[in-house]
């Protein structure tokens, strides 16, 4: 074992070095490595040493941590603090950077990027190969090779040259030359010196490079200012016609900076308006609750089965189109409701040869549920979901356009991104709604884009102003703050309530309320998204908090004489369920419009209602008598609905009125349904019951179905529904975060194959190469493990189990007996009983 007052000479003995808990920090941090769980420590380094790992390791850093690993790859290997500094705040220092330096290097090493104490600080070799300068992939902070690597393949008289003409003198070989130069621009006062003496067009030159890219073209004959710069080497050729600005002399014009500027503090999240509370929870739920109406108007649309599912999957622009039509709303929003019910499992295809949309029957279960658990659902499926509608009408990688309901539209950091929103705005005062451009701000310092950008914003920006215009119409956030519900969802604590007046925002008209401070700022800023139980738990009580700012349902409708009736707030289901039967909805808003036409009125009774049902329900429900229009409308319908009967002939029509047929036949419009007269009260047609029904009530009759046998056939408002469907899993960001059950369990397992690895073993005259097993007979097993028992001794075996896998173990045998031994197993941390034949080799460990 390393002496802990030792230098870890590498990851492995750094990560041995740590105590549990920060293991566990990595493990939370980055769970790629714990999955599967590594043997030893030493496979812990080599897998967060791995290409893949170490680049989602840096895309979770913030922007001054990753500032911090850039830094670290263009210094020294190793590299002290002092250095490190140096690069960060420059010659002249900067009390920010100071202050926040040594929680972004504690970052780094808590994530094993870096390890090393504070004099050999050392960035894992892949997060250099990938953050070090290259002429392939230039550094982030602008710099260039060094003199030493661009100087690499230089004749030696050429370097001479350069060190004559900077004013040094000549060395007897190239390394001690090299060095020499690198002294020399690394020294600020003679580099200075050397400077001063330039002319000043090359000086400019080198203004323009200094902060990136430090490549530059030359012709073959340079200008003078170009060949003074190339003469005394700073400026160094990589290639024909190309030069590059050593990294020491853009260190030197920067006055020792890395990055041209710092972000050591992230920027904050501003806000542009400040508002009631109650006003702001009073919106939201007026939004949450025009969203359950958005979402069953767009499944009661396609009760009796919705738009085709294409080929490739989804819905068709056309279908969009109609759906927003249908909604009222434009089509991105009309996506948006589209693929909310689909994450919430309240629609799906219904997996027929013909296949369509349909809603679920977990729909009819969510109709039944109180308004604030429905929006409690909903909710929660938008937050967890990884499907993103602001990609309907894009197109993916391979050109193809992404269409709602489709594939094509997981984005695994949309959960992380929405929750991150959510939880910016729950760190501002109560009220207060952000700035949108600062939350964005703020979202690219706590995950930066790495290399450079392309045109556009990038897919995080895009997700977050997504998840700000989501949340609005959702209802989480109210005139662009977080709502008490909404902090709710996000599992925060509840805001105590105090005396002090809150400011007034403008339209805010309530008379008297009291405003809320927000307790602990900083940690609602950086809530962390929950688990599935916590969340169910924080779901629930959102729901709780929207229960009374939600309308109570009405029971009652104004009729008036236009053949119309006013909802004046949200009615009743059974209510709302048969007036939707009856009438058709005119206009939508704080009440609703229904009109009642012959058609709607027909609608109700081929659902089984007879015109006194009507007129009872009318009067029950309507807090005016019953126009006199709308009576004659119900009776008249009912009068000349049924007086024509439809059946299958393929299709037939009987009538006792045969003067009816026989305007039928004589009607034009009916020439295409070839009707024929079999009897003077009977026709026939090839047309299928429901082409003729359809046919008969455009031309002005109101027929009715019948049966087999001649009964009224009732047409109910049955929906169509898909088999038993769940809602979509979410496509995950990675492994998720394993949670403390496992980190301890893995941690366990993890150090005792550490120690089964790394303790010293006996010498039994037998090289045994690293990770290989044990060796012995069958007869020298026996006898080492009936002298443990003895002893109480401690050995190492190699165990082959049933399956064929070899592993490495520290065991102490307690017992030897009809062929097994029964031993504690220091790396299962259990006592275990082991054949053994299956004993590969057995070896004493060596005495401390």
């Amino acid at each position: 074992m390393s002496n802990p007052a030792t230098p870890p000479r590498s990851l492995a003995e750094a990560l041995r070095a740590r105590d549990d808990a920060s293991l566990a920090l990595l493990l939370r941090a980055r769970p790629d490595l714990i999955t599967p769980v590594p043997t030893d420590l030493t496979q812990l380094a080599t897998r967060a040493g791995t290409r893949a790992s170490v680049l989602r390791a840096l895309e979770r850093l913030d922007r001054f941590a990753l500032q911090t690993a850039e830094a670290l790859a263009v210094a020294g290997d190793p590299a002290s603090y002092g250095e490190l500094q140096r690069l960060m705040a420059g010659d002249a220092g900067d009390p920010a950077v100071a202050a926040a330096l040594p929680r972004a290097l504690g970052a780094l090493r808590d994530q094993a990027l870096v390890w090393g104490d504070d004099e050999r600080l050392r960035l894992v070799r892949t997060a250099r190969e990938v953050l070090a300068p290259s002429p392939q992939h230039p550094s982030p902070t602008g710099l260039g090779p060094t003199v030493r690597e661009a100087t690499t393949g230089m004749s030696p008289g050429r370097i001479q040259e350069i060190l004559t003409a900077a004013g040094l003198p000549s060395t007897h070989d190239p390394v001690s030359a090299v060095d020499k130069l690198t002294a020399l621009f690394g020294h600020r006062k003679r580099m200075a010196g050397l400077l001063a003496a330039g002319p000043a067009e090359s000086l400019e030159v080198l203004g323009r490079l200094v902060w990136g890219p430090p490549y530059g073209q030359v012709t073959p004959e340079p200008a003078a200012h170009l060949r003074w710069l190339l003469d005394r080497g700073l400026l160094l050729p990589t290639a024909p016609g190309t030069v590059v600005l050593p990294r020491e002399v853009a260190l030197h014009l920067r006055e020792g900076r890395a990055h041209r500027e710092p972000e050591p503090v992230p920027p904050a999240v501003e806000p542009a308006a400040t508002h009631r509370p109650p006003v702001v929870d009073a919106t939201a739920a007026g939004q949450a609750y025009t969203a359950l109406a958005t979402v069953e108007e767009l499944l009661k649309d396609w009760d009796e089965g919705g738009p085709a599912v294409l080929r490739a999957g989804g819905l068709s622009v056309r279908d969009l189109k109609r759906t927003a039509v249908a909604l009222d709303v434009p089509e991105p929003v009309a996506a948006f409701w589209v693929e909310l019910a689909y994450a919430a499992g309240l629609l799906a295809s219904d997996g027929e040869a013909d296949e369509r949309y349909a809603a679920t029957p977990a729909y009819d279960e969510w109709l039944d549920r109180p308004p604030a658990e429905r929006w409690s659902q909903l909710a929660e499926a938008w937050l967890t979901a990884t499907r993103s509608s602001g990609l309907v009408g894009g197109r993916d990688a391979k050109d193809r356009a992404l269409s709602a309901l489709g594939p094509g539209l997981d984005r695994s950091a949309a959960p992380e991104v929405r929750h991150r929103v959510l939880a910016l705005l729950a760190g501002l005062p109560e009220g207060a709604a952000p700035a949108a451009e600062s939350v964005l701000a703020r979202l690219r310092w706590e995950r930066p884009l790495r290399g450079p950008q392309q045109e556009g914003e990038d897919l995080r920006t895009r997700l977050a102003r997504w998840a700000l215009s989501e949340a609005e119409m959702l209802g989480v956030t109210g005139r662009g703050a977080l709502s008490a519900h909404g902090r709710a969802l996000l599992g925060a604590p509840p805001v105590p309530k105090t005396a002090e007046p809150a400011a007034e925002g403008p339209g805010d008209k309530l008379p008297v309320h009291h405003h809320r401070a927000v307790p602990s700022r900083t940690a609602l800023a950086t809530l962390e998204p929950l688990s599935p139980p916590e969340q169910a738990v924080a779901t629930a009580n959102a729901g709780r908090l929207l229960t009374p700012l939600l309308p109570e349902p009405l029971d009652h409708v104004l009729l008036q004489a236009d053949l119309t009736a006013v909802a004046p707030g949200p009615l009743r289901r059974p209510l709302a369920d048969a007036l939707g039967v009856l009438a058709d909805v005119e206009s939508k808003g704080g009440a609703t419009v229904y009109r009642f036409t012959p058609a709607s009125v027909r609608r109700a009774l081929d659902a089984g209602r007879t015109a006194t049902d009507l007129h009872a329900f009318l009067a029950t429900h309507s807090r005016t008598p019953i126009p006199q229009p709308l009576a004659y409308l119900i009776d008249d319908v009912a009068r000349r609905h049924g007086h024509l009967r439809v059946g299958a002939a393929s299709a037939y029509v009987r009538c006792d009125d045969d003067t009816v047929l026989g305007e039928i036949l004589a009607d034009k419009r009916s020439a295409a349904l070839r009707l024929r007269r079999l009897a003077p009260t009977v026709l026939a047609t090839q047309a299928d019951p429901a082409t003729l029904l359809e046919g008969l009530r455009a031309m002005g009759y109101a027929p009715a179905a019948e049966s087999a046998e001649g009964d009224v056939l009732i047409t109910r408002a049955d929906a169509h529904r898909t088999p038993p469907r769940t809602a979509p899993e979410p496509v995950p960001d990675g492994p998720p975060p394993p949670d403390s059950t496992l980190l301890t369990a893995a941690i366990r397992a993890i150090r005792a194959g550490d120690l089964a690895a790394t303790t010293p073993r006996k010498s039994t005259g037998t090289s045994v190469q690293g990770g290989e097993l044990p060796r012995t007979t069958a007869a020298e097993t026996l006898a080492t493990m009936q002298a443990a028992v003895l002893t109480g001794g401690t050995l190492w075996i190699g165990y082959v189990n049933a399956e064929g896998t070899a592993s490495q173990r520290v065991v102490a045998p307690i017992r030897v007996e009809g062929g097994f031994v029964t031993a504690y197993d220091h790396t299962a941390d259990e006592v275990r009983t082991y054949p053994l034949h299956r004993v590969t080799g057995v070896a004493e460990l060596a005495e401390e």
